[in-house]
């Protein structure tokens, strides 16, 4: 089993934000983190996960997300974006990062949990610091969907 553990933080909301990724298989530990200039803590935390997944580089174990993220965890157990899809995201935000993660799902058997932030979770704990490092960092990339919606006012 692959365990991956992810958080997503923003200053300003928009603002300065940042993504952390625990990854553990076999005993072996991976860390990610990247920060962008302008963007939301939801964009970080659902990101967190595409780009834990786009890490992948087998589909042969069974891989378990843990994210503090109620907005994404929500999103995906109870099978809200699926019914998305089906309404082409009208009136959706993150649409591209929706289907940016849709076209990894059905690669993987994915189990999601939810875990509370800043409680303690060592692991949840350590993305929180990964990603507020990287929001905090000099080091930004752009989200360039979220800034040319934000600069268009259609998202």
């Amino acid at each position: 089993m692959v365990q991956i553990y992810t958080d997503g933080s923003a200053k300003g909301n928009p603002g300065n934000g940042g993504y952390g990724i625990v990854m553990r298989f076999n005993g072996i530990v991976k860390e990610f983190s990247q920060g962008y200039r302008m963007t939301t803590n939801n964009r970080m935390e659902l990101l967190a996960i595409i780009v834990a997944l786009e890490k992948m580089k087998t589909s042969e174990y069974p891989i378990h997300i843990y994210s503090d993220s109620k907005y994404v965890i929500d999103s995906i157990t109870k099978k809200w974006v699926f019914g998305w899809v089906k309404k082409n995201f009208k009136g959706k935000k993150n649409s591209d990062l929706w289907k940016r993660y849709l076209l990894l799902h059905s690669k993987f058997d994915l189990h999601f949990h939810w875990v509370k932030g800043h409680a303690g979770h060592p692991e949840n704990e350590r993305c929180d610091y990964l990603a507020v490092l990287a929001a905090d960092s000099s080091d930004h990339l752009i989200d360039e969907v979220f800034e040319a919606t934000k600069e268009s006012g259609n998202d």
